[in-house]
């Protein structure tokens, strides 16, 4: 078990680097193309200053924020991220246990290695299901019936990968379907025993959400399945209003960038956007989150809750997001790093812990007792 002490993401990532073999820790850390927008959305955050308002009480300083009903111990969350068990087994519930004991809502992928049923029963009301609505709507609809059986009130639906991007890392390690490992893959996962016995004795990796529409079809060919139920080329409005009219509680749709698509989305009535790229892990040539997010709170003003993801690391990063006009904050990355750094009874909560109190110094040095009243003043 690590007993190291570890105080940042870039400390968590560095042990990562070390756990975990090539090929998972580039599925993790990698993007699309030549991760330019993985890049962009660091740097862009690098780029902005944050201004301290002097002598202001902050005695009662907090981090605790309400969005959709739900009042959370700090203004952000844990986002939807597929095949978290390749990291190690039982990432999934790792992580939906170290969000309901925090406080923070956990997003659960369509793509995750674990059902909705059974982080249902872990996280309970701190749980988000995020929906790949996928070319099949059939069983897009069968998975927001039990989202919603399940007790899930806040449904993110994704729009934003019409087609799987390219990630030359992956493609390289033979991450692929169909899956195709390199001599060099083979040879790095058996210099890592650890990593190699615990993925031997876990449960197989896969996607347990789609268990069900499995049928007599072989591995091979269920991978390909869902591969395709992941994108859809032909997603359009129509469709995910269609979505907004069958869920009956809070639609939030991740992957806008586009002003004009913010304006669409309250139209249709969505509650809420994930401003997002996501993670650079789809369109290399895409801004950065955080450079869109002020132009979409203008468009939208205050009538939806924007979410930002994608480049957020730190404590700082958060309170960049909120002053430039993010009621809330999801971060992915950092997430799984602290699982391969710490392991998942600690990892995670760790995580947390991290982010909330690097948050809290960050608001106090800059005058401002509630997350509430980060704003442009604070740019």
């Amino acid at each position: 078990m690590p007993t190291g002490r570890v105080f940042t993401t870039g400390q968590m990532a560095a042990q990562a680097r070390v756990r975990l073999p090539r090929a998972i820790f580039d599925f993790i850390e990698g993007g699309a193309g030549s991760e330019t927008a993985v890049a962009r959305n660091r740097d862009r955050f690098a780029q902005i200053a944050l201004m301290p308002q002097a002598l202001r009480d902050c005695s009662a300083a907090h981090s605790e924020v309400t969005i959709f009903g739900q009042r959370y111990t700090a203004p952000f969350g844990i986002a939807p991220m597929g095949f978290a068990d390749l990291v190690r087994p039982g990432t999934d519930r790792a992580l939906a246990t170290a969000a309901k004991a925090r406080n923070i809502p956990y997003c659960l992928s369509t793509a995750a290695t674990t059902s909705i049923e059974t982080i249902a029963a872990i996280a309970q009301d701190n749980l988000w299901f995020q929906l790949y609505p996928g070319s099949d709507e059939r069983i897009a609809a069968g998975l927001m019936q039990r989202a919603l059986a399940a007790g899930v009130t806040t449904l993110v639906v994704t729009i934003d990968i019409p087609v799987p991007g390219k990630r030359p890392r992956d493609l390289v390690n033979g991450l692929s379907i169909p899956l195709k490992p390199s001599l060099r893959t083979v040879l790095d996962v058996i210099r890592h025993p650890a990593w190699l016995l615990r993925a031997a004795i876990g449960e197989r990796p896969g996607m347990a959400n789609f268990v069900e529409a499995k049928g007599s079809m072989s591995g091979l060919a269920h991978a390909e399945f869902v591969s395709r139920q992941l994108s859809c080329p032909g997603l359009d409005w129509k469709r995910i209003e269609a979505i907004r009219k069958a869920w009956p509680h809070h639609l939030v749709i991740k992957g806008i960038l586009n002003p004009q698509d913010a304006l669409m989305a309250e139209r249709i009535g969505a509650d809420g956007l994930v401003v997002s790229t996501p993670g650079g892990r789809q369109l290399d040539s895409a801004p950065a989150s955080i450079e869109v997010l002020p132009a979409i709170r203008e468009a939208c003003g205050d009538r939806l809750k924007l979410i930002l993801d994608s480049g957020v690391r730190s404590g700082d990063d958060i309170a960049r997001s909120l002053a430039s006009g993010a009621d809330f904050v999801l971060l992915g990355r950092p997430f799984l790093f602290a699982v391969a750094a710490l392991g998942p009874e600690r990892g995670p909560a760790e995580m947390i812990d991290i982010l909330r109190a690097e948050f809290l110094n960050t608001m106090i040095h800059l005058g401002c007792p509630d997350p509430a009243e980060l704003g442009s003043d604070h740019l």
